[in-house]
């Protein structure tokens, strides 16, 4: 038994490394690597500090995620790269909950593959959401970060800018493109899987995004060499491997630990329990979104295949809510970034928010 457990969370520490390490964490390492280094501070601070205008910081932050085809693991270093430069624990959150979440092709997929009304409702929660828990985290949590962050008055604020904004502008929208095209590799081959595709079809999917992928990578490597010097490269990259010894680590301990209590709670235990639209049957189906980990996408196949098998829609739409934005390595990560007491408040929140969503749809639909 002890060696099945051991098998399986080797199993999924084998599958995270080889489908998410090289094209989704390496380049968001490197773009957060990116940010403490090449993004003045008072940057960061107009637009996500605390005494930032919050209708702009928290709208940014929440529709951040249709930008960022990225999963609940990839949103780690550049979540841990705008709080390390002073963006305030609200918009950081929002931000956290919006990169997996508000996936624009994630949405579409669950409209097409569960239903338009599942589509709408998780592109519309998930962005609730994101406004809502940022704003709850930074009122419960306000005199504590005034006391870490005491304003933006500091001489952080007026940072000599080294470099122009279109330049600096150019250089992460190039990184965050590099980012999307090479995560989507593995998004195409998924959604072929699911369709049913094999062989040429797999093949002619990885083509296109792989050809992208190299080429925004190119430009990546040719402005970094013509726009910044050797000692501001070589600061990139001591940055870069800060953060990914900071996270790496425990990123792949959680990993491993999921794989065993995926293996300990199936997911013949999980149709079981999730059929009907009770709070206990969305409260289960939060909790298991919450410390399972899905991949970009993968979440949506089995929805479809819980639904199927008789779960009912509130839960799925539970599901849909908690599981992209949380993880047992999701969290584990985060509470070394802001602390145990903010992340189990923030992990709470989506949990009950997620219920109680997934609840409310049930009844109507």
């Amino acid at each position: 038994m002890i060696i099945d457990l051991i098998n399986w969370g080797f199993k999924a520490l084998g599958e995270y490394l080889s489908a998410h390490v090289l094209t989704c964490l390496i380049p968001a390492f490197f773009i957060a690597g990116a940010i403490a280094v090449f993004i003045n501070q008072s940057t960061v601070m107009k637009y996500f500090g605390a005494k930032a205008n919050k209708w702009l910081a928290y709208t940014v932050a929440s529709f951040s995620g249709a930008i960022l085809a990225v999963c609940s693991c990839t949103i780690l270093p550049l979540f841990a790269g705008i709080r390390q430069r002073g963006a305030g624990l609200g918009p950081a959150i929002s931000f956290l909950y919006s990169g997996p979440a508000v996936n624009v092709l994630a949405v579409v997929y669950s409209a097409r593959l569960l239903g338009i009304d599942l589509g709408i409702a998780r592109g519309i929660g998930a962005v609730a959401f994101a406004y809502i828990i940022g704003l709850l985290l930074a009122f419960i949590f306000s005199k504590e970060e005034e006391r870490l962050y005491p304003g933006d008055s500091d001489f952080n604020l007026h940072e000599e800018k080294k470099h122009p904004l279109w330049k600096i502008t150019v250089y992460f929208a190039v990184m965050i493109v590099l980012l999307i095209t090479a995560s989507s590799i593995g998004l195409v081959i998924e959604i072929i899987n699911v369709g049913g595709g094999k062989g040429e079809l797999v093949l002619s999917g990885k083509i296109l995004p792989t050809i992208l992928a190299v080429f925004f990578l190119t430009a990546t490597v040719w402005m970094s060499l013509l726009w910044y010097n050797r000692d501001e490269r070589s600061q990139w990259m001591k940055e870069t491997g800060k953060l990914a010894w900071k996270i790496l680590p425990i990123l792949l301990i959680g990993v491993f630990a999921a794989g065993i209590i995926k293996a300990l709670l199936p997911q013949s235990i999980v149709q079981k329990w999730v059929g009907g639209n009770s709070l206990g049957n969305n409260m289960l189906a939060s909790v298991f979104g919450a410390l399972m980990y899905f991949s970009t996408l993968t979440e949506v196949p089995i929805v479809k295949a819980l639904l199927d098998l008789g779960m009912g829609k509130g839960p799925a739409l539970t599901l849909l809510l908690a599981g992209p934005s949380l993880s047992l390595p999701n969290m584990i990560v985060i509470s070394r970034i802001i602390g145990i007491k903010r992340t189990g408040v923030y992990t709470a929140a989506v949990i009950v928010m997620s219920a109680f969503t997934g609840m409310m749809f049930g009844k109507i639909f």
